[in-house]
């Protein structure tokens, strides 16, 4: 069966017609990312991702990252021998860093750009890309807290490939309420901690594709404040290196406990680790004492958008797979057609119940790479823009946006490769073909970074009404300036209707922002999911509209023949979400209006009794 990735002209659209990143070469930061730069970087990362990637992830004899997962051999993690060889060659491409400083091994790439980019990656192997993509993250926390001596140390060798970092947040006792964690650091004379405790679900936690692991791990320095409050960030390495970042062959009491056996993203391992059972463990102070959270949350939104950007990817390849299955399956006659004596038998893709099915995928890829798309773009705009109060404006859209892209788009992820399961029908079912793995290994995105429950929590409890409520303004201006858009361009049914939303999902705020700020908090918590779907419901609409209105702009113009039927696909996938899933999307604000006191009134003896 064919391998395939994102849809190459929708990207384009988005990167050119939509958010215009050809312009950010005006500007010096991004002087040498003209168009044609642009679409050669695009052309490499696409033919990277399917030769390299890609045979990497599924093989025809199944000596592969999904088949030949991770294997931990003498307390050394052992990774897919399919992975070395297209690891190497990501990290010789400067693929890892591609959006930061030279200096620093970078390509100073925009941040928009560098998401197509991962989006591409994601979908041609996950397991593998979930390596370097944490090990970035590690490398961010140190390029902005480190010390000058920790940059100099690990910073270019995370971001060459030659280092791997993780990310040290979960215990066994404490899951998700990080402030109960265990493990404490104890200041030796030298500056220096030793670290002991356990921690659990570490992605990358060790492999044979590095020379070392630097693990940032939370911690409680003895006598600090308990809760999040007296948490610290410390660097922990596998070994212990010189001043000059050097390995030295001096293991630091960093030991695998054990390997989780997962539903999915098999190549990609999870360990336990323990620091310090064994003997001493030393860690470095990132930063200052008990400002531990606030520093390991830059990496973990992060993680969040790029959590998005994966189950984008996945489920991108679970559509492109689809869409090519359906259109050479031949199966059944058309309804319209089946009385005929001799019936004609038609490929899959003309029966309607196929065609609603693929045309549901494409609409949520296409709205949920907007949203994406449209976080990196405001990164970028904050870049460029001198003006402060524009800086204000695009960082609290990022940051109101972050737990609504990564809780929208997972498990929009999760349906969408679950529709790539249903339009192969038997076959989608069983692991010859590759939509099983699509569905498995986009299913961890919805939990990982913090669960879309989690997600929710934070978006009501403390971005909604975030320096008192301006950013989910700035996101209604920006919706509104499209409703006019569309009015103008003769699009009348989705301004209209975009109207009707956004006046609605602006009532929801204000109901749930009261809510959760009285009596009624834990009912309004009960909703916050509900919450957060609709408000990625008006973001989808919103998408469409824009997407539509540039459509067509376009098609007023002159463009090639073979261009016609993309532009003519956006105001039909525009009109299809208008006029199906808007009215399911109206039906949940209803929900979230209800305020629903069900979810709190249930006795707990009532959800399940022997």
């Amino acid at each position: 069966m064919v391998m395939e990735l994102s849809d190459p002209a929708d990207q384009k659209f988005l990167l050119f017609e939509i958010f215009k990143i050809d312009s950010f070469s005006k500007n010096q930061k991004f002087a040498d990312f003209n168009k044609k730069t642009c679409e050669m970087i695009l052309k490499s990362a696409r033919d990277f991702a399917v030769k390299e990637l890609m045979p990497a992830n599924r093989l025809a004899d199944k000596k592969n990252g999904d088949e030949d997962g991770p294997n931990l051999v003498n307390q050394e993690i052992k990774v897919p021998k399919s992975y070395h060889k297209p690891y190497e060659l990501f990290c010789k491409g400067g693929w890892l860093a591609m959006c930061d400083e030279e200096k620093w091994g970078g390509q100073s790439m925009p941040q928009l750009l560098g998401t197509a980019v991962n989006e591409l990656f994601m979908g041609a192997n996950p397991s593998l890309i979930n390596y370097p993509g944490l090990t970035h993250g590690a490398g961010a926390i140190i390029k902005e807290f480190g010390s000058e001596t920790q940059k100099k140390k690990y910073l270019k060798k995370l971001f060459q490939g030659q280092y791997a970092g993780t990310m040290c947040l979960t215990e066994p006792q404490a899951g998700s309420d990080v402030g109960a964690l265990d493990t404490k650091a104890v200041k030796n004379e030298d500056g220096t901690y030793s670290i002991e405790g356990n921690k659990i679900f570490i992605s990358g936690a060790d492999s044979d594709l590095v020379e070392n692991i630097i693990h940032p791990v939370l911690a409680r320095i003895e006598g600090a404040p308990s809760g999040t409050k007296g948490i610290s960030l410390f660097l922990v390495p596998k070994y212990l290196t010189d001043e000059n970042g050097n390995t030295l062959d001096i293991k630091n009491n960093v030991e695998i406990t054990g390997i989780e056996e997962k539903m999915g993203m098999h190549g990609n391992v999870t360990c336990s680790v323990s620091f310090g059972s064994r003997g001493k463990c030393i860690g470095e102070l990132i930063g200052e004492e008990n400002k531990g959270m606030k520093y390991m949350f830059l990496m973990m939104n992060e993680a969040r958008q790029g959590a998005a950007v994966q189950a984008l990817g996945i489920s991108s390849a679970s559509y492109a797979y689809a869409a090519d299955y359906a259109k050479k399956r031949i199966q059944g006659p058309l309804i319209t057609e089946a009385f005929n004596p001799q019936p004609e038998k038609k490929t899959i893709i003309h029966h309607p119940d196929v065609r609603r099915q693929l045309l549901f995928m494409k609409t949520f890829i296409e709205g949920t790479r907007f949203l994406s798309y449209f976080l990196k773009w405001c990164q970028d705009m904050k870049e460029i823009t001198q003006d402060n109060e524009e800086k204000e404006k695009f960082q609290g859209l990022i940051e109101l946006l972050t737990p609504v892209s990564k809780s929208y788009t997972t498990f929009k992820g999760i349906d969408i490769t679950s529709t790539g399961i249903q339009v192969l029908g038997g076959y989608g079912f069983i692991e010859e073909y590759p939509q099983a793995q699509c569905y498995r290994d986009v299913r961890i995105s919805s939990l990982y970074e913090g669960t879309n429950g989690i997600q929710a929590m934070d978006l009501l409890g403390r971005k909604l009404g975030m320096k008192k409520g301006k950013p989910f303004m700035d996101l209604c201006s920006e919706i509104s300036k499209s409703i006019n858009n569309a009015n103008g361009a003769g699009l009348n049914y989705i301004g209209e209707k975009l109207k009707v939303m956004l006046d609605k999902a602006v009532n929801c705020a204000i109901k749930m922002g009261k809510a959760a700020a009285g009596e009624k908090v834990m009912d309004a918590f009960g909703s916050a999911s509900l919450f957060l779907e609709s408000i990625g419901d008006l973001c989808m609409a919103w998408a469409f509209a824009v997407r539509a209105c540039a459509s067509k702009e376009k098609l007023g113009q002159k463009i090639s023949k073979k261009d016609i039927p993309f532009y003519e696909g956006q105001i039909i996938t525009a009109q299809f979400y208008y006029d199906t899933i808007y009215h399911e999307a109206l039906g949940r604000m209803d929900a979230v209006m209800n305020l629903s006191e069900s979810v709190m009134k249930m006795p707990e003896a009532g959800f399940y009794s022997k």
